[in-house]
């Protein structure tokens, strides 16, 4: 199978990336929220990372995003999102991706 790669229609280049970290109430439609609040801005996630915790009442977020001007709105967003109990922002040296990266070699 080839996997042909495509120009980024809204190219970044120049932002740092940075890891929003989101806990949120596990129930079905959260993630899909989540997508189409970035999909509708036409906000690029470089990554998701989805797992619940809390033997399953709530689920933990992780997205890599770049970090341009549009971030602080962004997270204002998805602070207002009903099943949106918290939001963190880190650093792009934020371990998780590498971690998965370091699984799948």
């Amino acid at each position: 199978m080839m996997i042909e790669q495509v120009a980024d229609p809204l190219p970044q280049t120049g932002f740092a990336k940075v890891v929003l970290e989101l806990e949120v109430n596990n129930h079905p439609g959260v993630m899909s929220h989540i997508c189409n609040l970035f999909a509708r801005r036409a906000f690029n996630m470089e990554g998701i990372l989805c797992m619940p915790v809390a033997g399953g009442e709530r689920s933990r977020i992780w997205l890599l995003v770049f970090e341009d001007q549009r971030l602080e709105q962004m997270i204002r967003q998805l602070e207002k999102l009903e099943d949106v109990l918290a939001v963190r922002r880190h650093g792009a040296e934020h371990e998780v991706f590498e971690r998965l990266e370091d699984f799948f070699h």
